[in-house]
C-alpha cells in the first residue's frame, strides 16, 4: 500500500507563514493559525510543504488502510485560503448560511479573505469540527 504523500513533518511553520504573499494573505494566515491553536489547544505543525495542521487523529478504513491526519488546518493557496474541516459540512449547514462568501470541496472550505466572512461563525465551525473529530476518534 502506498504511503500518504502529505505527512506531518518538522518543517518550520513560522518560515511557511513568513513566506506567504501578499501581506493580507499572510495576515489572514497568522490569524487562522492563532485561532486554530487556541481552539485545538496544540501548537501548529507542517503537513507536507504547504499545510499548517493542528492536532491529529488516527483513522482506519474498512479496507485496512490507516494513517494519521490533522484535526484541522489550513493552507494559503494562490487563489484562496483553504481550511480543512475534517468532519465535512453536514453538521455546519446553518453556520455556513451565516458565514459569508465561500466554496467547499470534500472537506475543504475555500475563503478569498477573512475580511469577507463572519469570523465568529468561522470560529464556531472550526470548534465544532474539532469537537466532532475528537468525539469520533478520541
Amino acid at each position: 500500500m502506498a504511503e500518504p504523500k502529505t505527512t506531518e513533518n518538522g518543517a518550520s511553520v513560522e518560515a511557511y507563514l513568513a513566506a506567504i504573499a501578499p501581506p493580507q494573505r499572510q495576515a489572514d494566515s497568522r490569524e487562522l493559525a492563532s485561532m486554530m491553536q487556541t481552539l485545538v489547544g496544540e501548537p501548529p505543525s507542517m503537513w507536507g510543504s504547504s499545510i499548517v495542521g493542528f492536532g491529529r487523529y488516527h483513522y482506519v478504513y474498512a479496507s485496512g488502510r490507516e494513517g494519521d491526519w490533522m484535526l484541522t488546518g489550513f493552507a494559503a493557496r494562490k487563489t484562496a485560503l483553504t481550511l480543512y474541516i475534517m468532519d465535512g459540512f453536514d453538521a455546519h449547514a446553518e453556520q455556513l448560511r451565516q458565514l459569508g462568501p465561500y466554496k467547499t470541496g470534500r472537506s475543504c472550505l475555500y475563503l478569498k479573505s477573512l475580511d469577507a466572512i463572519d469570523r465568529a461563525v468561522l470560529r464556531q465551525i472550526v470548534a465544532t469540527s474539532v469537537k466532532n473529530m475528537r468525539g469520533k476518534y478520541g
